[in-house]
């Protein structure tokens, strides 16, 4: 066996639609998976190098389970920030799963990560919306217009995604329920035709403004990159990255403005523009 498998990034969420949506984005993460006499060897390069390696690195726990042994040598090369928001961990479960031969990544990268969103995301490419039936991840792609790009706050901090569950509230009022559905709506209207993209139609109430507390400058981002000319923008995921959803035609002018409005407001970090993803998991066998 010798593999090789590429996947992209994920921005789940998108403000309303709170593990339900996603969007692959063009930011990848590629994992190579051979056959060797003995033992385990794990190299990963790039992003998240500096986490262990060895039994405990999350492609090898992936690998091993689908393929059933540990004679494996896996190489991990990742340009995906860790614990940012941007579905790291989603994507790699997904590529490895991939790489060692499984014949539903998606599923495995939903049973080691716990969002179905992000894994279908990442596995199918383009919009996805996704769920839990009868205890397995369903997911279905939705229209995307190709007139959209994506522009991203990547702070240097890192926000783990069981920090931010922890200050959700576990009730929510049928008021601010009923606000999510119909601006999650609103939002997939203008995905699928950016123009009839709201400014308003990436707004929550389930999520972001209860995890600003980590990011308190989040509020003050989010709403510089509206006024710079995004038609629209939301957390990444948990966070801390935040998403401008722009016209192609606009997306370097407001990552331009990004930069200044981070150093404003105290934040470091970067800004990148990237474009959806729509092929999702990729493999190549190699003789």
């Amino acid at each position: 066996m010798h593999r090789v498998a590429k996947v992209p990034a994920s921005s789940a969420n998108l403000g309303p639609g709170f593990d339900a949506l996603a969007v692959a984005l063009a930011l990848y993460v590629e994992v190579e998976v051979k056959t060797r006499d003995a033992g385990l060897l794990v190299v990963a390069e790039g992003e998240g190098a500096d986490l262990a390696t060895g039994a405990s690195h999350l492609a090898a726990r992936v690998a091993t389970e689908v393929s059933g042994h540990d004679r494996l040598e896996i190489h991990v090369r990742s340009d995906i920030p860790v614990a940012r928001g941007l579905g790291s961990s989603a994507a790699l479960a997904v590529a490895a799963a991939a790489a060692a031969g499984a014949g539903n990544p998606m599923a495995s990268g939903y049973a080691i990560d716990g969002h179905p969103e992000n894994a279908a995301a990442s596995a199918l490419g383009g919009l996805v919306t996704a769920a839990v039936v009868d205890g397995r991840a369903v997911a279905r792609n939705l229209p995307l217009d190709p007139a959209l790009r994506f522009v991203v706050i990547v702070p240097a901090r890192e926000l783990e995604t069981k920090r931010t569950r922890a200050v959700l509230t576990d009730v929510v009022s049928r008021q601010d329920a009923v606000f999510n559905l119909s601006h999650m709506g609103l939002l997939v209207a203008g995905l699928a035709d950016h123009r009839q993209l709201l400014a308003t139609a990436a707004d929550d109430r389930l999520h972001q403004a209860a995890r600003s507390v980590l990011f308190p400058e989040a509020p003050a981002l989010l709403e510089g990159l509206r006024a710079s000319g995004a038609l629209t923008s939301c957390w990444s995921g948990a966070g801390p990255s935040l998403l401008g959803i722009c016209r192609r035609s606009e997306a370097e002018r407001v990552a331009e403005a990004a930069a200044p409005l981070m150093r404003e407001h105290g934040v470091e970090g970067r800004v990148t523009v990237l474009d959806a993803d729509l092929a999702g998991c990729r493999v190549e066998e190699i003789d």
